[in-house]
Parts: structure tokens; sequence; C-alpha cells
């Protein structure tokens, strides 16, 4: 038996069709087993809260074991789990290829499906969770659900929270009164023939729900970026991607997703086009948890091979073909904070390798977790505790005393943001401003938002 491993991290497909993926009884044996593996090791305490929790039942229990902590516990430490993956991907020296086999992220996965089938996902967590139907709908009223849901306001957001569980003091993504989609359709962007990917590169951007309903500079951005290099593309939001349903452990509503969403993108790969997904936790879907989800179905596998992660694509485009020219320096320099999701697609910092193209540009990576989880973070058991987590990157950028602050998932930005600013002691609204890397790109080549 091996002590550890270094060997590349290895997944297996979920199983969740399988009956003993269902079995109770065999899954708190997992966890058991899986549980006293990570107690004796303890190398991932500081990566978020589900294995302090974890090490607090055992230290705290009459036996100072695994033994010593009552199994309904269990459910505590699967509560902390945000599904980033940075234990498998990072840290674990015990998953696949090695004996012991640990996947925590999917086995919490496995625990918070087991409990949905028994149990049903409450009314507010499943609505929550319907991106499509919320960003739809928050068109219509955008300017009067932006008032709602700032932070500032504290009597409106304090009755939001009793409803709906979202921490009154938690910042909410602000909601676009156009969808990127529209957007995309009205304007057309004029290619710059003169590149060098002119002609060779073109590309379906998977618009995302959160770039269609709620950030669509990141949007323009990217199409302002790809035309000056040539890049045909074409917007479509076929519907979510699922990772909310995936968080809420709702694999059946991922499964549709990904048969949806890839019947109307894999005509245009099989027409040359590749497929570029706007946030990491999107791109992480469709390339590597929908083949895990459904290993059998080769529309699938397929889709994963012809996807890209955004600043991955532009990386891409810059290696095999050239950057046009025109990129201009930033000054003041750049702390570049890497996604969780980014970094489970294990292509390495691939945005701060975008930004290095930028001529005479600082870039100063921050490779800590935001805290923020998704929707996990906002909610207002868990709040608090995601600024803990989050503090250590939000110094880090401080430190950094850099212009600009760039991460590639949008919420992960906000809420950085958020903490930097409880960090830095400032009280007047929003003195720090998130970008995502590909907007800082876009404006070093020229471009200004209308």
């Amino acid at each position: 038996m091996r002590e550890g491993s270094l060997d590349a991290p290895v997944r297996f497909p979920l199983g969740w069709q399988e009956p003993w993926f269902w079995d109770e009884a065999a899954l708190e044996k997992e966890m058991e087993r899986v549980f006293d593996i990570c107690h004796g090791c303890r190398r991932c305490f500081n990566l978020c809260d589900s294995f302090p929790r974890l090490f607090d039942l055992i230290d705290n229990g009459p036996t100072g074991e695994l033994d010593g902590v009552p199994k309904e516990k269990y459910a505590e430490v699967e509560e902390a789990c945000t599904l980033c993956d940075m234990c498998f991907m990072t840290k674990c020296p015990y998953v696949p290829p090695h004996e012991w086999a640990l996947d925590f992220p999917h086995l919490m996965l496995r625990h918070r499906a087991v409990q949905a089938r028994k149990n049903g996902i409450g009314f507010v967590e499943g609505e929550l969770a319907d991106t499509d139907k919320a960003g739809r709908l928050g068109t219509f009223v955008a300017p009067l659900m932006n008032w709602a849901t700032d932070e500032r306001n504290k009597p409106l957001r304090r009755s939001i929270e009793k409803f709906t569980g979202i921490h009154h003091g938690a910042r909410l993504p602000k909601q676009a009164s156009e969808t990127f989609e529209r957007m995309a359709a009205r304007d057309t962007a004029v290619l710059n023939e003169a590149a060098p990917a002119h002609g060779k590169r073109k590309a379906v951007l998977y618009a995302t729900c959160f770039v269609n309903f709620h950030a669509t500079d990141i949007g323009a951005a990217t199409r302002a970026v790809l035309a000056k290099n040539g890049v045909e593309t074409e917007v479509l939001h076929p519907a979510c991607c699922g990772m909310p349903k995936l968080e809420l452990g709702d694999i059946d509503a991922v499964a549709a997703a990904a048969k949806k969403v890839s019947d109307e993108l894999l005509p245009w790969v099989e027409k040359g086009y590749d497929i570029v997904a706007l946030t990491p936790s999107c791109a992480l879907m469709l390339k590597f948890e929908w083949p895990l989800v459904l290993p059998k179905d080769p529309a699938i596998t397929k889709l994963s091979q012809a996807t890209f992660d955004l600043s991955e694509y532009v990386v891409d485009i810059a290696k095999k073909q050239g950057l046009a020219e025109g990129l201009q320096p930033v000054e003041g320099g750049i702390s570049m904070h890497l996604a969780c999701h980014a970094r489970a697609q294990n292509m390495g910092p691939k945005a701060a390798e975008m930004l290095r193209l930028i001529p005479k540009t600082r870039v100063a990576v921050i490779e800590r977790c935001s805290g923020h989880g998704g929707i996990w973070g906002a909610r207002t058991e868990n709040f608090d505790i995601a600024v803990k987590v989050g503090k250590p990157a939000a110094q880090a950028a401080l430190k950094n005393d850099t212009a600009h602050v760039a991460s590639e998932c949008p919420l992960a930005a906000d809420h950085l943001m958020q903490v930097m600013e409880m960090e830095a002691g400032v009280t007047k609204p929003k003195p720090f401003r998130a970008d995502h890397p590909i907007e800082i790109f876009a404006r070093a080549y020229g471009w200004t938002k209308e």
C-alpha cells in the first residue's frame, strides 16, 4: 500500500442510476470510511468549513476518534460543502488512482442527493435554483429588483431574508434589463480580418444564466475580444447548465439540463464551432460534471471535448494562431483571483496566463477561495462562514495593492469585494470594483462598454 499519491486525480461516474447509490446504509458506511481517513490526514483543514466541522466533532467527542461521533452529525459536515472540488483537485493524496479512492465532494453530493430524494427539496430552495425563470422575470422589473436586493436597503432585505433564507447583508448580483442573448442578436460584431485567427476559428458563446441575465458586460467584452481577433461568434442560451440544481442534489434535473443544452449546442460543434462557456462553473459542468452524470451518452462526451473555458479559449488562440496587435498596458497592476471552479478544470491558471499577454502589466495571483460557493455563501446560516473563508483571499488582494481586482467567477468577485471592504474598514458604498479578466483584457484592446 502506498502512503499517498502524486498521480493525476481520476474521477469515476457518479453511479446515480445504480441502486447502490441510493442505499442509505451503504452511504453511511462510505462516509464513515472516508471521514476516518480524513481524520487521520487533516491536510484539508484550511480549505472550507466542512473539515473543521468534522475534526471538531471528532476532537470534542468522548473518544477523540470517529466512533465517538453520532451518525446523525455527519449531515453537518455535508452542509458546509460548497462542491468547490479543491480538496479533490489540490489537497487529497488519496484520490483515485490511489486504492483508497476518496472523492469527498462527490460523496457529499451523494448524501445531498439521497436526502433530496428522501425528504424533497424545499419550495424556496427550488425556486432560487431555477435561475432561468428568475432571470427572465427579472429583466422586466430590473430597476425595482436591483433596488429591492441592494444590501444597503436594510429593512426590505431583512424582510426578504425571512422568506428566502438569504442573508440580509450578502451582496447579490444585479439584474440586467436586457439579456445578453438579445443584445448580441441586435449588435453585429465586426471582425478584424487582419487578425491571425481570422477564418480559422469560430465559436458559440454559451451565455450561461449568470451572464445572460446579470453580467452582460462579460459577454460584450468577450465578443469584442474575439471580434478583434477575427473570431466569428454566435450567442446561445438554451438553458442553465444545472449547477444550482447539482448543489441541491437534484441530479435528475442536471441530467435533463445536460440533454437540453447539448441538443442545441452539438449541431454547432458538427458545423465546426468551438463552444465557449462564459463562466467557470458552467464550463466545469459541460467539460467534467455532465460526462460523469451521463457517462454513456456520446453527445455529452462530444460536447465536453469541444468546450472551452473563456480564458482557456483566448490563451488557446494566442498559442495556436497568435493574437491581434493593439494590447496596451494596464496601469496599476491586477490581482487575479483564480476561481475554484476554474482550478477544478485542471487546465492551469488560464486567466492569469491571459492577462500576462498584456504587455508591461503586473499580474499577482490569488489562489485562495473567496468563500462564496454559489448561493451557499449567501444563505443566512452560511454568510458569516463565507466571510471567514474569504478573508485570506481578501487580505491578499489588499496586500497586493493593485489598481484592479479580477475573478473569473462573478459571484466570487462580488463577495471578494465585500470582504475586502470589511477588512479595509470601508463604510461608504462600493469603493472597490471587481472585474472579470476578459473585461480588463477587452479594455486593454480599447473596448469601452456602451
